[in-house]
């Protein structure tokens, strides 16, 4: 773990504040990393700051823009979660918390039956949750969790989460399917022709392609850009809206928590291999802090949280894992989120755009599941994991609902109560009788992975 920084108060020790020049401050030499408690001089530090925020941003701002939520207020909310989280894991863990993708599908079924503060209500419930289990984590470890969850489990509700969602890209899609077509195709030949950042930013330049598309065929109101400039001027706080609570939606949103887990144990482990630090004693707090940061978003209107995949990459071409950089890109979104007609623009992006750049996100989604059965060898000889992400995979994907004591339980819930009972069930039952010949945990090392995965 980073020592302690030279001087460093013990206040600043436990905000995370207080950082050790690296080196002459200006440069990374090869085989070193600029480590979580170092940085570089501020001006290089800031640099990196900002490209952390086109990292994290098209994601962030995609989430609001197809659940219906104020993007400005989920940005606000973007980065004061990440405040939150680099203050309470004491700047160990360099994350950017974002708007999380799993959260999509049960903010959409439960706005449709319950409004906005009935989808935030669910937020919250699933933040709490999720706080709760980093609180097990924290004092308990995360075996048990990996015993609940081995990959098979884990793939198969990221999975099912992703593919859920493909009726609403293509409803999307289908409102202006050739602006859709040019957003998915610009997305599509970026992550292939590019290298470096512009390459990982392919969705967000695929989305500025598809909107310049869609103003050029007349599918962009800016009418509202005027009325906001009228109404609120140039600064202003987002606006916040309060929650409300219905018990039939913890079947839509707890589900949720589980990816959020895998997402964060994935994330610090990641930063981990690269940096060389154990941040194991972490974990637990990583996944505190991001269930707090989900029930202060759900409090104030804001989407779901989670840490970013895309701001790991920037960290891995870079070689800078700073949390200076962090502090810079979550103050960067707080400020631009006090721009109403910045956030007014935003929510400007039509149907069009959304549908073709869905299509690809949920599809990512969906593969990254794919990916964790891949990556840890995931046996489907073995009749136990084949049958398990079978029955979940159909669940998910068709949305079948069930009503039981006045709760409703739609596909993800479901999917994802199935791959749990029916895992667990049928790997106890085969121990038990000695029908099946291989342990479903043990990866299948009988075939090399495959050269394309």
């Amino acid at each position: 773990m980073s020592s302690p920084v030279p001087g460093q108060t013990t206040a600043a020790a436990r905000l995370g504040l207080g950082w050790r020049l690296h080196g002459d401050g200006r440069t990374v030499t090869p085989g070193e990393v600029v480590t979580p408690r170092e940085r570089l001089t501020w001006p290089r530090t800031v640099t990196i700051g900002a490209q952390h925020v086109v990292a994290m941003f098209g994601a962030t701002f995609l989430v609001p823009l197809i659940t219906g939520f104020p993007p400005s207020t989920t940005l606000f909310f973007s980065g004061v979660g990440t405040i939150l989280f680099l203050v309470i894991t004491a700047g160990r863990v360099p994350s950017y918390l974002g708007s999380s993708f799993a959260f999509i599908a049960p903010i959409s079924a439960s706005t449709n039956q319950y409004g906005p503060g009935g989808a935030l209500g669910g937020v919250l419930m699933a933040g709490a949750a999720l706080f709760l289990i980093g609180l097990v984590v924290q004092f308990a470890g995360t075996s048990w969790l990996q015993r609940l969850m081995p990959p098979l489990v884990t793939g198969t509700i990221v999975a099912l989460i992703g593919f859920n969602l493909a009726p609403s890209a293509k409803d999307n899609f289908m409102q202006a399917p050739v602006t859709a077509l040019v957003t998915l195709a610009s997305i599509i030949l970026i992550s292939v022709l590019f290298r470096g950042l512009p390459g990982r930013l392919s969705i967000l330049l695929g989305v500025c392609i598809g909107y310049v598309t869609a103003v050029l065929r007349g599918e962009v109101d800016f009418s509202v850009l005027g009325t906001v400039w009228r109404e609120q001027g140039l600064f202003g706080l987002p606006p916040f809206q309060a929650p409300e609570f219905h018990l039939p939606l913890m079947g839509l949103f707890i589900p949720v928590i589980l990816v959020l887990v895998a997402e964060n144990i994935g994330h610090v482990k990641s930063v981990a291999l690269m940096t060389g630090d154990d941040l194991d004693p972490w974990i637990g707090r990583a996944i505190m802090s991001d269930g707090l940061a989900t029930v202060v978003a759900g409090s104030g209107g804001g989407s779901g949280t989670t840490t970013y995949a895309e701001n790991i990459g920037v960290m891995a071409a870079t070689r800078v894992y700073s949390t200076a950089a962090y502090w810079v890109a979550a103050l960067v979104a707080v400020l631009l989120s006090v721009f109403p007609v910045f956030g007014a623009a935003v929510a400007t992006v039509p149907a069009g755009v959304l549908g073709g750049a869905a299509t690809v996100l949920y599809g990512m989604i969906g593969m990254l599941g794919v990916r964790i059965w891949v990556q840890n060898r995931v046996d489907f000889s073995n009749p136990v994991n084949l049958t398990t992400a079978a029955v979940a995979m159909i669940i998910g994907i068709a949305d079948y609902t069930w009503e039981a004591f006045g709760l409703q339980f739609a596909g993800i819930a479901l999917g994802t109560a199935a791959t749990l009972v029916v895992y667990h069930l049928m790997a106890a039952l085969a121990r038990g009788r000695g029908t099946v010949g291989s342990d479903p945990l043990a990866p299948d090392t009988t075939r090399m992975p495959s050269p394309l995965g």
